[in-house]
């Protein structure tokens, strides 16, 4: 379930605050290291269209490039933070957002967030956002649904939690 700094400089008999940097310091080796390996994020029309086939043939689910939503994290609040890391359901935690693929497979993630910023307003601060806004992050052109010759936009599905999109 996890362990507290203080607990873990008993255990290996280092200081609470040298505990802190080590976790910090291996957790951003481990991203560095692992995070195209195990996230990737298509950038081109042909890897989205392998994305949209998944949801399509698993879901019929047509022109979808994901799912997305957030998960807070537990945590105990830091020093003098206010209600800064506090959420809607009653406790701290910081949030992950993920984009995820039809199998589930996360393709997109932005964790770090305070637990009490909302969907969309998490949302708007993202990568992701700006490189879907700006046309960035390669999609294909419009295309039609079957049995329809009218091109639509490739989309996310998304809660009610996002708010309501132009």
């Amino acid at each position: 379930m996890g362990d507290s700094y203080k607990s873990l400089s008993y255990s290996f008999r280092v200081a609470p605050n040298t505990i802190s940097l080590i976790v910090y310091e291996t957790c951003e080796t481990i991203i560095t290291e692992y995070m195209e390996e195990v996230i990737e994020c298509p950038m081109t029309p042909n890897g989205w269209k392998k994305v949209t086939k998944g949801f399509a043939d698993q879901w019929n689910f047509h022109n979808t490039i994901g799912a997305i939503d957030r998960k807070h994290i537990a945590m105990s609040a830091p020093e003098r933070c206010g209600s800064y890391y506090y959420n809607y359901k009653g406790f701290h935690s910081i949030v992950l957002l993920a984009l995820v693929d039809s199998k589930y497979k996360f393709i997109y993630a932005d964790v770090g967030a305070n637990g009490a910023s909302s969907d969309a307003g998490m949302f708007l601060n993202t990568d992701l956002r700006s490189t879907l806004e700006d046309n960035r992050i390669g999609l294909p052109p419009r295309h039609p649904l079957p049995g329809d010759d009218h091109p639509i936009p490739y989309f996310i599905v998304e809660d009610e939690a996002f708010g309501p999109k132009d």
